[in-house]
């Protein structure tokens, strides 16, 4: 099924999924292609944003965004093309970096949407490296991690846009870094491609021991993606005054209620206190001063143009196809930045 120019094709939410979505959860429908008023403009999506926070959004509970109401477009970023425009400062042939979700059409009043220009170089980047991951990675890690040559830096999620991103900066800032993935494919791209300096495979049996070995002057900042397994391994590690960015517990998504096993929520609370850790989470966008991003898109241009940032994308065609590419990045079977090309 492709883009046409008579139909809007949507992606509503169902249902509120119990614990991991399915093909329940998601569904797609076809809708008439919005008119825009005075005042707005008609967005034609060309490319859409897959991102873990996604699967919170699902959820009717407190948190710091309105849940996707049943029925609803389930939300996202996009870039899309201004199509009709009665909007000063956008005209047709724009492409724009904007938040109208996962469906082809939209009419926009302009409010938190980005101009990118007729014809930016690489659209689906504003998606990703000079985006919302590249900025989460950037700030989170030089403004909550602090770090400091010398210091090491352990990354959870390493191959992803985030992790990947954090680790290439902290060792631009001169630190010992260690990535942790899934897989000896992703770890082997971490080490010989991003420049880590090692990388763990969580799937390991030995993972912890891995780890520690990994680690031998300990830990000062732990950017953390995922939660579970890998934050209890790494909590033995942390050294007095460690950092903790906390911009994402994605092994926790699905789960229904309390996670089984253990009660852990004495070790990590006790080494906190015991090593005076700094947690912090974060929300990019309102956790930060708006002058930041500026700082970020200088930084990050110049370090791609020399060379010194790898990113990898991972394309998917088809809004159709977007659900099941949602459900396995939350699985872990993504590799580099998932975008659906619409």
């Amino acid at each position: 099924m492709t883009q046409n120019a008579q139909t809007n094709r949507r992606i509503v939410l169902a249902e509120r999924p119990k614990a991991a979505p399915d093909a329940n959860t998601l569904r797609l429908e076809d809708a008439a292609i919005p008119s825009p008023g005075p005042g707005e403009m008609l967005l034609r999506s060309v490319y859409l944003s897959l991102d873990p926070y996604m699967r919170g959004r699902m959820n009717d509970t407190k948190s710091y965004a309105t849940p996707v109401p049943i029925g609803g477009v389930m939300t996202g970023q996009v870039v899309a093309e201004v199509m009709v425009s009665n909007l000063d400062g956008f005209a047709p042939g724009d492409y724009v970096l904007a938040g109208s979700g996962w469906q082809d059409y939209a009419v926009s009043d302009g409010v938190e949407v980005l101009n990118l220009g007729p014809k930016p170089a690489n659209p689906s980047w504003s998606l990703g490296i000079m985006g919302m991951p590249g900025y989460t990675a950037y700030a989170g890690l030089l403004k909550i991690g602090e770090p400091k040559a010398g210091e090491t830096v352990v990354v959870a999620a390493a191959s992803g846009p985030v992790g990947a991103t954090v680790g290439q900066i902290a060792k631009l800032k001169g630190c010992r870094v260690v990535g942790i993935a899934g897989g000896a494919e992703k770890c082997s791209h971490v080490v010989e491609t991003l420049g880590f300096d090692a990388c763990i495979d969580h799937k390991s049996a030995d993972f912890a021991e891995q780890l520690g070995a990994a680690c031998p002057d300990g830990i000062d900042v732990y950017f953390e993606n995922v939660g579970g397994k890998v934050l209890y391994a790494v909590l033995p590690l942390l050294n007095a005054f460690a950092r903790m960015p906390i911009c994402g517990v994605v092994s926790w998504y699905n789960i229904p209620g309390l996670p089984d096993g253990p009660d852990m929520g004495p070790v990590i609370m006790g080494t906190i206190l015991r090593m005076k850790v700094k947690v912090q989470g974060f929300i990019i966008f309102d956790s930060f001063p708006r002058s930041l991003y500026a700082e970020f898109a200088r930084d990050m241009t110049g370090w791609l143009e020399e060379g010194k940032i790898h990113y990898t994308e991972e394309v998917i065609d088809g809004l159709e196809n977007a659900p099941e590419g949602l459900y396995g990045l939350l699985e872990g079977r993504s590799f580099g930045k998932r975008v659906v090309r619409l």
